[in-house]
């Protein structure tokens, strides 16, 4: 009998282990000029998905600002991850030395690791909390364009001009015991948004009796992601059937097995991608490595003189394209193409169409 409960209790800790999902959590510092340092978390799954994995954005508040990145890990994404809980996405996790959030830096990031990771890119999310809530707003009324919903906690920003963020899914949540950034700060927003226009895509709750603090426990439960991964950029439609409350929120850390994940750290401190999970890491990065160096030592040819008539006129719209990465390529600006194809910054894109660039 005593063998029997030792082989079952074997099994039990066997299929336990199996059971783990790893996440690598990967470290990048001065990569991106005139950006941030930050985080980079995949899931396990990431090789078998690439580019059908979405990205969630996570911007923090003033309490883990400076330039130890291992405090963006105290609470968020990348916590609510290290406790057990899964989000089967990329989580960009930029960490704001202090100061406001600069949304021109905060894209920047988004696009270098675009360039380097596979996504989907029609499934792109931000969330921030405090001063990640002010990041949040006063990012998505500057490029709403690239995100398919935004997720906004007991924030607020001192901006005047919000009509931008009608233009996408987002969620206002904020507790009324709030006393360092009142209710005030996202009531204030919501009136400008209505100034603008129809706010059908805006939700606003007001979480009785949740103080500023208590709001972290919405990165802990599963509603949180279920409501932001159901959005799509194509689509611009309001998801309406997740809701987060009070009780919800109070059961944040029930149900959740600190154990279930497994989670390695890489510090990526240089200009190298992060080998992808499930592929030998030390053969990756290997072959990273030889290519940059192939890079450094093979000559590059001398660029010709270019003319007006060899440069491209029109660009063909693929899979993953946005304003602003077409302008970007073509040395451009967003407004500039606009004005070109008489289109708006908030204009949804269609593959095979065909956008001037000069």
């Amino acid at each position: 009998m005593k063998k029997l409960l030792t082989l079952i209790w074997t099994i039990g800790l066997s299929l336990s282990v199996f059971a783990q999902t790893e996440y690598t959590f990967t470290a990048y510092r001065n990569v991106v000029s005139n950006g941030y340092n930050f985080w980079v978390s995949t899931p396990d799954d990431y090789a078998a998905k690439k580019s059908e994995m979405p990205v969630v954005l996570f911007l923090h508040g003033h309490s883990l600002c400076g330039t130890d990145l291992s405090r963006v890990r105290k609470y968020g994404c990348l916590d609510a991850i290290s406790m057990g809980r899964d989000i089967d996405a990329l989580i960009i996790a930029p960490q704001n030395p202090g100061g406001p959030w600069n949304p021109d830096k905060i894209i920047n990031v988004l696009h270098w690791v675009q360039e380097h990771y596979e996504m989907d890119t029609d499934r792109i999310y931000v969330i921030g909390m405090s001063l990640g809530g002010y990041g949040t707003f006063d990012l998505l009324s500057t490029y709403p364009e690239p995100f398919a919903a935004g997720m906004a906690l007991c924030g607020g920003s001192s901006r005047r001009d919000f009509c931008k963020l009608n233009t996408l899914p987002l969620w206002i949540i904020h507790g009324t015991a709030d006393k360092a950034v009142t209710l005030s700060q996202s009531q204030r927003i919501v009136d400008a948004m209505k100034q603008c226009g129809s706010t059908h895509l805006l939700r606003f709750d007001k979480l009785k009796g949740i103080n500023h603090s208590q709001m972290a426990k919405v990165f802990y439960i599963p509603e949180t992601y279920e409501w932001l991964l159901a959005h799509r950029r194509s689509e611009r439609k309001l998801h309406k059937n997740v809701d987060i409350t009070v009780s919800s929120m109070e059961k944040a850390y029930q149900n959740i097995d600190r154990s279930a994940n497994k989670i390695i750290v890489v510090d990526n401190s240089r200009n190298v991608p992060a080998p992808v999970a499930g592929k030998d890491t030390v053969k990756a990065a290997q072959d990273t490595l030889a290519k940059i160096a192939n890079e450094v030592v093979k000559p590059k040819p001398q660029a010709q003189p270019s003319t007006s008539s060899h440069k491209p006129t029109v660009h063909i719209v693929k899979k993953g394209d946005t304003l602003y990465a077409i302008a970007k390529k073509y040395h451009t600006t967003v407004e500039k193409l606009c004005k070109l194809n008489h289109i708006k910054e908030t204009s949804i894109l269609s593959l095979g169409q065909r956008i001037k660039v000069r």
